[in-house]
C-alpha cells in the first residue's frame, strides 16, 4: 500500500541513514572543508529510485553533520542542501541530469564555507563542486548504470514503479 509506514521502510530507512553517516564519518577528513570528496554523497542517487531515500540521506547527512569542525552550522547548511539535492534528484526524469543537481546545491556550502571561515566563494564553490561532481556524476552514474542491470540490486532498493510508469 503506497504511503504505509512499515517496520521494513523503517529499517530500511535508518540503515540508508546510518550508512551515510559512517561512511561520511569514517573518512573525515575528507568529508568536511573547502576540499572534500564526501563519497557517502553516492547514496543521493538512490533517491532517483525510491522517496524513501529522500528521508534517510536528509537523516544520514544531519547526523553526520553533528560531527563536522563547523558543528551547528554544518547541520543546518548541509542539510539544507541534502533536502533541495533529493528532493530534485527524486523528481527527475533521468537519471544523468539527476546526478547534476548535488553538485549545483553545493553552493549553499560554498556560501557557508564563506560566511564563517572567509573563503574565497568562488574558489571554494570551485573545489567543493569538482568534489562533489566526481563522485556522484562521475563515480556514482556509471555506478548505478551497472547496478540497474542486476535486478537483486533493484528488488533490494525497491523501486518506486508508479513513478517510473509516469516516465515511461
Amino acid at each position: 500500500m503506497r504511503g504505509k509506514i512499515t517496520a521494513r521502510r523503517l529499517v530500511g530507512i535508518a540503515f540508508v541513514a546510518a550508512l551515510y553517516c559512517v561512511c561520511t564519518l569514517v573518512i573525515a577528513p575528507l568529508s568536511f572543508g573547502a576540499v572534500q570528496f564526501r563519497f557517502s554523497e553516492v547514496l543521493v542517487l538512490l533517491c532517483y529510485y525510491k522517496k524513501d531515500y529522500c528521508f534517510a540521506l536528509i537523516l544520514g547527512c544531519f547526523f553526520a553533520n553533528f560531527f563536522s569542525p563547523l558543528g551547528i552550522y554544518d547541520v543546518i547548511f548541509g542539510t539544507l542542501a541534502t533536502l533541495l539535492t533529493v528532493i530534485a534528484v527524486y523528481l527527475c526524469p533521468r537519471l544523468l541530469p539527476a546526478t547534476l543537481f548535488p553538485t549545483l546545491f553545493c553552493v549553499i556550502i560554498s556560501l557557508e564555507l564563506h560566511l564563517l571561515l572567509s573563503a574565497p566563494f568562488l574558489l571554494t564553490c570551485l573545489t567543493v563542486m569538482v568534489g562533489e561532481f566526481t563522485v556522484v556524476t562521475v563515480i556514482g552514474y556509471p555506478m548505478f548504470r551497472l547496478l540497474e542491470k542486476n535486478a537483486g540490486f533493484m528488488r533490494l532498493i525497491g523501486k518506486d514503479e508508479k513513478k517510473f510508469m509516469r516516465r515511461s
